[in-house]
């Protein structure tokens, strides 16, 4: 009874520093003409608009799609939130929400899985994701070479999309549990990437970021990794969260 007690105590605080660190997340919507685009920001602490901060853009997967304004925190927002880890890598981080039903990156569902669609526009999302960081980037702290992005599973595929479309812009990336169409990857091939997935990921098979790193390292990418977690399912963030050096391998990295 007292080990329950302790683990539903444990469990208790847990929540409550959660949302705690949620709420550091500032609730803000983007508006261009007849679309809106619902996002999530959090400012460095003692945030001082006369420097200039990292911008980490942050895509969520498909289950946090929708209009509530805080799914998508689900995932990967508590890392920055950390208080540690806010002082260590001071930085203005972004949490965009996809609409329900939509994508950041156009892309084909099968049975077998998922193909990839190489088209000149992006998606709606997308579209009002690349407005909102040139609006942040104009009217924020933002230090223009040190911009980075990083998603998983559907936001993992964002990930490659917005870097193929913009490959001057992000001094790196981080998909995770992701895939691209190959053909598009010699746009980053001197990008720093580091690529993340499950081994017994299935529902994008692992197999789409072995190719894209294949690829990456056949056009002559000498700043691309690959990390499989053995036996890890599609969760595969969690993992990649966990690794002590997952914020200061990205953070280390600047546009020349």
């Amino acid at each position: 009874m007292k080990k329950l007690f302790f683990i539903s105590c444990i469990l208790f605080f847990s929540v409550m520093i959660l949302r705690a660190q949620n709420e550091l997340y500032q609730k803000k919507e983007y508006i261009f003409k007849n679309d809106t685009l619902r996002y999530r920001i959090l400012y460095p602490e003692n945030y001082d608009s006369s420097k200039s901060y990292p911008l980490v853009l942050f895509l969520h997967g498909s289950g946090e799609r929708g209009n509530d304004n805080e799914k998508q925190l689900v995932h990967g927002s508590s890392l920055f939130a950390n208080p540690e880890n806010r002082t260590k890598f001071p930085a203005i981080v972004v949490f965009p929400q996809c609409p329900e039903n939509q994508y950041w990156a156009p892309i084909n569902s099968r049975n077998d899985g998922f193909s990839y669609v190489n088209t000149k526009k992006p998606t709606e999302p997308m579209q009002m994701v690349i407005r909102l960081i040139k609006e942040l980037k104009k009217n924020e702290a933002v230090d223009k070479k040190r911009i980075y992005v990083s998603g998983l599973s559907m936001g993992g595929m964002g990930t490659y999309d917005l870097i193929c479309r913009y490959p001057k812009t992000f001094a790196a990336a981080i998909p995770i549990c992701g895939g691209v169409s190959l053909d598009r990857l010699k746009k980053v091939k001197r990008m720093p990437i580091r690529i993340y997935h499950g081994s017994a990921d299935d529902v994008v098979s692992p197999e789409h970021s072995r190719n894209a790193y294949t690829e990456l390292k056949a056009n002559g990418s000498q700043t691309v990794e690959l990390i499989i977690f053995p036996g890890v399912g599609h969760n595969s963030w969690d993992n990649a969260f966990a690794q002590p050096d997952f914020l200061s391998w990205m953070f280390s990295k600047k546009l020349k």
